[in-house]
């Protein structure tokens, strides 16, 4: 019975369990002939030998250990041993790198709500990994695309973990295959032992739709063999819903041909949704980065709100609060004022967006819009009002 503390193979100091199906058992435990303090902590998939574990899950653990030990890949774990003891229960070990973070499966379980850009970004880093893996010689099926196995390290970088299903080789005719996979995520055609390069795709596609949804796709209804979903995103974004349907069609020849074409798709905004034969053409596709922060010079506003805010220049005083922008409290101070009302009718829009959340473009343009409307009839009135005053005080001074 394996312990905490317990070192195997004179090397690896078990330090607590992280699963146990049954069959396997996967632990984190500390390298001890690690020179790197960054590598001490490695993890330790265990498969024991006997009882109920057939000799089709050992052949599937060497395979993960052969297939992991070739894979040289930033977002893939790295392989560091694999290993063999006889303790009176035969014990098969495999070894590999430690990447720190949460998998999807956990931020879901603690109700973490996923953007739409947040799944994008998710979708593009699996999708470069699925084309490292697919454009290997022979090419290498995951087959096990699934929320617990995406990990979201502390690097911000999605990692791609758990090769126990993987497949080295494509399907042929005649020649059948484990049938493994995951409820939900894995296509028809895996459950038949054929599985493709489109069979990667389609779990990828179901795990971000279970993002998008916080449903898991077995739950979602279904209509034809394919899941219905797009009433649930939200934001509802008519690309990304057409993009996720062709990445889940039941029929893998209707799928993106590749990781690669889904990855181009998906940048570029033009996909062929074969469910309703329309081309969708959004190249500019809109990504809700509002409120990332006045300051934050990374992220683009969206063009279709830039230019001049009436708004911030003729009430920036007013202006200011609602739309959270603190740098114009410079326009209270006399003789400053009026420079920074100048500033704020230039970069208005931009601070604004950036300063606080925005459902959508139209929100805030209506939003704006109305602010516009308001110096118009109140602000400009009272500026000239003030103006007025100010010049006559002037010259009556100079009488």
């Amino acid at each position: 019975m394996l312990q905490v503390e317990q070192i195997l193979e004179n090397r690896y100091q078990l330090q607590s369990q992280l699963g146990n199906n049954g069959i396997r058992q996967t632990w984190l435990a500390r390298d001890l002939q690690a020179t790197d303090a960054k590598n001490q902590q490695v993890v330790v998939k265990l498969l024991a030998f006997g009882g109920t574990v057939q000799w089709e899950d050992l052949k599937l653990f060497e395979r993960e250990a052969q297939i992991l030990k070739q894979l040289d890949h930033p977002r893939i774990p790295k392989y560091i041993d694999y290993f063999s003891i006889d303790d009176r229960t035969l014990w098969f070990g495999l070894v590999e790198q430690y990447i720190p973070g949460d998998s999807l499966k956990d931020k879901l379980a603690q109700k973490t709500r996923f953007t739409e850009k947040q799944v994008r970004k998710i979708a593009v880093e699996v999708l470069n990994t699925l084309i490292y893996l697919h454009n290997l010689h022979p090419s290498v099926l995951h087959r096990d695309i699934k929320p617990s196995n995406l990990i979201w390290g502390e690097d911000n970088q999605i990692y791609v973990v758990d090769f126990g299903a993987v497949q080295d080789k494509a399907a042929k005719e005649g020649v059948t295959f484990t049938v493994v996979g995951t409820y939900g995520y894995a296509p028809m055609e895996q459950f038949g032992g054929k599985a493709v390069p489109a069979s990667d795709l389609y779990a990828l596609g179901a795990t971000l739709i279970h993002l998008l949804t916080a449903i898991p796709p077995g739950d979602l209804p279904q209509r034809d063999l394919r899941m219905q979903f797009a009433e649930l995103v939200n934001p509802r974004s008519t690309f990304m819903v057409s993009w996720l349907q062709k990445m889940i069609e039941p029929a893998p020849e209707k799928r993106f041909a590749s990781a690669d074409e889904a990855l181009t798709a998906l940048k570029s905004g033009l996909v062929h949704n074969s469910v309703t034969t329309d081309v969708v053409l959004q190249p500019t596709e809109f990504i809700n980065n509002s409120g990332c922060g006045i300051t934050n010079a990374s992220e683009k506003v969206p063009e279709a709100i830039m230019g001049w805010n009436w708004g911030a220049f003729l009430m920036p005083w007013l202006w200011l609060f609602p739309n959270r922008v603190w740098w114009g409290l410079l326009c209270l101070i006399p003789n400053v004022g009026w420079i920074m009302a100048i500033f704020m009718g230039i970069k208005g829009n931009e601070w604004a967006w950036k300063s606080r959340y925005w459902r959508s473009i139209q929100q805030f343009k209506a939003h704006q819009r109305g602010w516009a409307i308001a110096g118009i009839m109140i602000g400009l009135p009272f500026s000239l009002l003030f103006w007025c005053a100010a010049i006559a005080a002037v010259f009556g001074t100079i009488n």
